[in-house]
């Protein structure tokens, strides 16, 4: 049957082009998730009080609330509110998660949880941080993700900020050989003019240079926590162009929390994770970073899960009121990490050790919760896309296979899915492993094609 047109080739060949280029543009600017592994929270602490061993400590501390609080599946699953059927799987694998990786990320603190102090005296506090993370590489013991957070380039304080980080990178390079840690960031606070990134990017190009760094090997994460890191002066989202002055650096955007709702004048009874204010601001977040393949990350609850009373002679009255003030925090706890998975933030802040049992068993709660639909949506996805790719038709949809896919890499990452369970979607370890939906069916494609 032949048909008839009415197009020049030429001039639709030009037409095209023009798509294909565009289309070339917004994939250079929009990947899309890698797959890589996110964290799924990011402990704070004070650079002063950092070691070698932190993460280790602050897992026993952690393990013994656990035991202390809630010494069986039944009683700690109601006091973080998941479900009853998932209890002794989620209490298990927490327990499993603290004594083998209890702290995924670290930001050694030079900022809120540090202080203004004299010179000589942070001086000597980065020296020491960075003496500790060498150590710390030395022996295994730092987490899998590390950075500093630098005070931030504001008129009085940037000075101090970039003279720590010019001796944290100093002092550690030196000790080291000249190799940083595994996923090493510096956070960036409080960023009110697009400025404050050029000048990192600057001082981060000088410090490679003079210490012998690859270039583009200092990475940034943004902290948005004022309003002016929302919105320009002239009232445009200028989270995007952030992203593009940090010239391929940006790993990560952390919402900060109790910084955003003071700046919007907010009083503190009300500076809480799930007030509308920060929703507005994650929101933004997410349109601006969706498909860039910078990790976002939300803020911390601030109320910890720490007893009133101490000591061994309790009464029956005080123990009682421990118990209530801990199961009230980690269910706050709880319940805005929930939020935070809901809205597609999968990472947040951790500020006591209290809360890391709250951290995995609000994540693994969620992932397990979800796991059967999740499992038999990818499986029947794998199976559909499959078919169509025989067949000849051309199959679109593969951001919706990433995004299944992505569930269960994420799961996998922090501990929730184990590998044996996630090839019950009908996809290999070897698939999985690879991270790409697309070269997933690429292979399968193949495969057919020859059998």
């Amino acid at each position: 049957m032949s048909v008839r047109t009415t197009l020049p080739v030429k001039k639709l060949q030009k037409a095209l082009d023009r798509v294909n280029k565009a289309q070339g543009r917004v994939l250079a600017r929009y990947p899309g998730d890698s797959g890589s592994r996110q964290p799924v929270h990011t402990v704070y602490g004070g650079a002063h009080l950092f070691s070698a061993d932190t993460a280790r400590k602050l897992g026993e501390l952690a393990l013994r609330s656990l035991e202390t609080y809630a010494p069986d599946p039944a009683t700690f699953a109601d006091a973080i509110g998941v479900p009853g059927e998932l209890a002794p799987k989620v209490y298990e694998r927490v327990r499993e998660k603290l004594g083998r990786e209890p702290v995924e990320d670290f930001r050694i603190d030079f900022e809120d949880g540090y202080g203004n102090r004299p010179d000589a005296e942070e001086d000597g506090h980065a020296a020491a941080a960075a003496a500790e993370v060498a150590a710390g590489l030395a022996a295994g013991t730092l987490p899998p993700f590390i950075g500093i957070r630098i005070k931030p380039l504001t008129r009085d304080l940037a000075a101090r900020s970039l003279r720590t980080l010019d001796i944290f990178l100093t002092e550690l390079l030196d000790q080291t050989s000249g190799n940083l840690p595994p996923n090493f960031v510096t956070t960036l606070p409080k960023i009110q003019h697009h400025a404050d990134v050029e000048v990192l990017v600057a001082v981060f190009e000088m410090l490679e240079d003079r210490l012998g760094l690859e270039p583009g090997t200092l990475k940034v994460e943004f902290m948005v926590e004022t309003t002016q890191s929302i919105f320009d002066p002239a009232g445009r989202s200028i989270l995007p162009r952030l992203h593009r002055l940090a010239n391929g650096r940006l790993t990560g955007a952390h919402f900060g929390t109790y910084d955003y709702t003071a700046n919007c004048d907010i009083t503190a009874a009300h500076q809480r994770m799930r007030h509308p204010a920060c929703d507005f601001a994650k929101h933004m977040m997410k349109v601006a970073f969706a498909g860039t393949g910078v990790m976002l990350s939300d803020g911390a609850t601030n109320i910890m899960p720490v007893a009133p009373h101490r000591g061994k002679d309790l009464t029956d009255e005080q123990k009682r009121e421990n118990k209530t003030a801990v199961f009230s925090a980690w269910r706050l706890h709880a319940d805005d990490v929930r939020h935070s998975l809901v809205h597609g933030f999968y990472q947040g802040w951790d500020l006591h050790p209290g809360q890391l049992p709250t951290r995995y068993g609000a994540v693994y709660g969620f992932f397990l919760d979800g796991f059967t639909a999740a499992s038999e949506r990818l499986s029947n996805f794998v199976s559909k896309a499959a078919q169509a790719t025989l067949v000849g038709d051309v199959f679109d949809d593969a951001a919706t296979g990433q995004g299944l896919l992505n569930y269960f890499l994420r799961g996998i990452a922090c501990g929730a899915v184990t590998e044996d369970e996630a090839i019950a979607t009908g996809l290999t370890l070897d698939e999985i492993r690879g991270k790409s939906f697309v070269k997933i069916m690429n292979a399968r494609r193949a495969k057919a094609a020859t059998t």
